[in-house]
């Protein structure tokens, strides 16, 4: 059973199932081992499966006449990091409720994973989202490549501890049902070849692969499940005033693509696993992946950002995804804007974001705003050490420093 398969329309049926075998002792302990037993209510398996199925929606993607835009890169799990940058905006007060008003927030994508905060954090957005709306104000949680890897099921990046928040008072039956619904499936499977030794070893095994919590998880995350519908309510990329906003970048392969074909692309492969392959959300050339914008030569790409800004209408692009050197760092001459500053204590803990305010960029650095400049010389090496002054030293941005004074220095040689 794959991870992604943890339906929680299903487990409460099967679980209800199993309770009542248990309690008959004279019916087999499996739930599903005698089809017999589940013929009266595969009709409403049926109707609710259909009633339940995922629809990918085209919803608004983009916004105009927003005097405020507060733009936060990755989070990764890390709930203190995020309330303490939330606070530094005026975006909420010291008891986390919503105090900006008609402000847009946009988070970049990238929520989960690498921390062990995450639910605590999607649970922050949801109410923040609820709370910005009713004073006029948006939050956008963009659709990043962690969102979608905890929806498939790739759990490479979610340490252990973080299944811990999930538990519940059932956790340790729910965890049985599906060892049991396994064990079945390995049998049948292995009908023509010697099964595995079902022994004390291959269910300790199991259960290290499957702590409590983890079922929860996935129920969680699942297309119908309270963060995966969330996620799927969302989208990719939005444009908002002049600025296009997204997790990864866009790359040639999908410069002539419209910010509506993006999104219900997205939508469509999350709903769907079968959609994934060969799709959008896999590629690393889609917009949840590709960091050509961020890391590639300029003079190699310069073309296409003017390329992708026409096709949008915009005047510039926002990124998460790369983690920069410890700040929001311009690119393409201010065109491109990367706001992953390296939030979580796994990445430094820098506390820094963007702030779009009329047609003026701005950062947010530890505390302190101050304007983004979009020459690449002189300006930019002011700008970082002006930055680099807040931190505490040496400051992450004095490698970058040395760099821009190496490139600046060269013409005045000559």
């Amino acid at each position: 059973m794959s991870p992604a398969d943890y339906n929680p329309f299903w487990v409460a049926m099967g679980l209800t199932a199993m309770r009542s075998q248990r309690h008959h002792s004279r019916l087999p302990r499996s739930p599903f081992s005698r089809l017999g037993n589940c013929l009266s209510v595969i009709p409403l398996l049926l109707v609710c499966a259909v009633c339940l199925a995922p629809r990918a929606l085209a919803q608004q993607d983009e916004w105009t006449g927003v005097k405020r835009i507060v733009a936060i890169g990755d989070v990764h799990g890390d709930y203190q990091q995020l309330v303490a940058l939330l606070r530094q905006a005026r975006l909420i007060d010291q008891k986390n409720h919503w105090i900006g008003g008609a402000t847009h927030l946009v988070q970049l994508g990238d929520v989960p994973d690498r921390g062990t905060e995450t639910r605590k954090t999607l649970e922050l957005l949801m109410d923040l989202e609820k709370e910005a709306a009713k004073a006029g104000g948006h939050v956008h949680a963009l659709i990043g490549n962690h969102e979608a890897m905890n929806m498939y099921g790739d759990l490479r990046y979610v340490p252990p501890k973080e299944f811990e928040a999930y538990r519940a008072r059932n956790s340790e039956e729910l965890r049985q049902y599906y060892y049991e619904q396994e064990i079945e499936s390995a049998k049948k499977s292995a009908a023509s070849e010697e099964p595995p030794k079902f022994d004390d070893q291959y269910k300790k095994d199991w259960e290290s692969k499957h702590p409590l919590g983890f079922i929860e998880q996935r129920q969680a995350f699942n297309s119908q499940g309270r963060y995966g519908k969330w996620i799927l309510g969302h989208s990719a990329i939005i444009k908002i005033n002049d600025t296009v906003f997204l997790h990864g970048g866009i790359s040639p392969k999908y410069a002539a693509s419209s910010i509506q074909e993006i999104n219900l692309r997205v939508r469509a492969e999350l709903a769907d696993f079968s959609k994934l392959e060969g799709g959008i959300v896999l590629d690393d050339q889609g917009p949840l992946w590709y960091r050509g914008l961020a890391l590639d030569d300029e003079s190699s790409l310069t073309s296409h950002v003017d390329e992708v800004l026409e096709h949008y209408g915009a005047r510039r692009i926002v990124l998460g995804h790369t983690v920069t050197q410890g700040t929001v760092i311009p690119r393409f001459q201010g065109k491109v804007l990367l706001a992953d500053a390296g939030l979580t204590a796994v990445y430094g803990a820098r506390l820094a974001c963007l702030i779009l305010e009329g047609d003026a960029a701005y950062v947010l650095h530890r505390g302190k705003q101050f304007p983004i400049p979009t020459d690449s010389g002189p300006p930019f090496l002011q700008y970082l050490k002006q930055a680099a002054a807040l931190d505490r030293s040496p400051s992450p941005l004095q490698d970058l420093i040395h760099q821009t004074e190496e490139k600046t220095a060269v013409p005045a040689a000559r």
